[in-house]
């Protein structure tokens, strides 16, 4: 197999910035849509992306694509693709679904029919009456849009947002692939100060860290698709060479995270070491009005409490006009706050230079961006 065609799903809003990252990686041929990322490359982007996408949630293989109206026409149509040629006669190939807006709405009733139709498939190919399915993982999803189905094999097993360092996390963790867009979305470098207020478990502070030493997300993990033999140990040995010879392990960096709750401090500290971070990123408890830094021309990121749980939005507008009484006297720092507050900018005292769209979860929410004046240059 020489060419394949990769869909990188993201979180809605994302889109772009993953966009983004697919053509750093040195891939032209990309479509945006909504809640993915489509492109067309050689085998080895499938390592490459699993490692390296910071705001990609998984990494799917599109098998194919068709119109389905009736049941016949998805088993025949699913039959037809070239299964064989991505699952060995050992894999195992469980099948989930989805189905909005289409004829066919029973999602059982479709896995099924593809489960049955790949078995079809396999059993001409391999001559065989019966499979296992003792081997490699390889879980096709049926997705049905508009009586438009799509059949993908998942690559990346985990979540990618799952990078292997947060093994404890306070109660509302934020995503770790919406703290990399984040971060990303700011005028952030390593030669600029980096302060998030409200640290919980310290995941923005860890995805700065990531980028600033530029190491691969999924640097300390392991993916499903290591153990298929059409991808090979040789494309994964070195995809995660090069993630060792691009990263930069002596950039230094000077980046801070406080709380004012002394328990998500220890996670965060925990949470820093297992990243390899534990000398490299400050976290103290401390309250917003207290907050201070030293230094010239930083960027402050923050998640902080919205105030959606019954008897914290009076506490949470107070903790709003205390971070924005104590960024007037930080003129030179740029501020970006993530919040589904609607009345936040009358809170922070303060119109935003720009905001963007994007969901926490289920939470639909803002994110205020306060530029701040561009450090002269050195």
């Amino acid at each position: 197999m020489n060419k394949v065609t990769l869909i990188a799903t993201t979180t809605m809003g994302l889109e772009a910035i993953c966009a983004r990252e697919v053509k750093a990686l040195g891939y032209e041929d990309v479509t945006v849509e909504n809640g993915r990322v489509v492109f067309t490359s050689t085998v080895d982007a499938i390592p490459r992306a699993n490692l390296w996408l910071r705001t990609a949630d998984r990494i799917k293989i599109l098998v194919g694509s068709f119109k389905a109206f009736t049941f016949d026409e998805l088993f025949e149509k699913t039959k037809a693709l070239p299964w064989a040629d991505l699952l060995p006669p050992h894999a195992e190939f469980p099948v989930i679904g989805r189905s909005v807006k289409s004829t066919l709405f029973s999602v059982s009733d479709c896995q099924a029919i593809v489960k049955k139709a790949v078995v079809e498939s396999l059993k001409k190919q391999y001559k065989r009456g019966w499979f296992d399915e003792d081997g490699p993982l390889y879980r096709i999803e049926v997705a049905l849009l508009k009586d438009q189905a799509q059949l993908t094999i998942d690559s990346s097993g985990v979540g990618l947002h799952q990078r292997g360092y947060r093994a404890l996390h306070n109660q509302a963790p934020l995503k770790e692939t919406l703290a990399a867009a984040m971060v990303q979305l700011t005028t952030w470098n390593v030669d600029r100060p980096f302060a998030d207020p409200f640290c919980g478990s310290g995941t923005l502070a860890i995805e700065a860290a990531l980028i600033g030493q530029n190491i691969a997300p999924g640097f300390n993990r392991d993916f499903v698709s290591e153990q298929w033999h059409w991808i090979g140990q040789e494309k994964w040995d070195r995809a995660r060479q090069e993630v060792e010879d691009l990263a930069k392990y002596d950039q230094a960096l000077d980046i801070v995270g406080s709380d004012i709750d002394h328990r998500s401090i220890e996670l965060a500290k925990n949470n820093a070491a297992e990243a390899g971070f534990a000398d490299l990123i400050s976290f103290k408890q401390m309250q917003i009005r207290d907050f201070s830094h030293r230094a010239q021309y930083g960027v402050l990121v923050a998640n902080p409490p919205y105030g959606e749980r019954i008897g914290e939005q009076a506490e949470v507008e107070e903790m709003y006009r205390d971070m924005g009484q104590v960024m007037k006297s930080f003129e030179t720092w740029s501020v970006y706050v993530l919040t589904s507050h609607e009345g936040f900018e009358a809170l922070y005292g303060k119109q935003a230079s720009k905001k963007r769209k994007l969901y926490n979860g289920n939470i639909k929410t803002d994110y205020y961006q306060f530029f701040g004046p561009r450090p002269p240059r050195a």
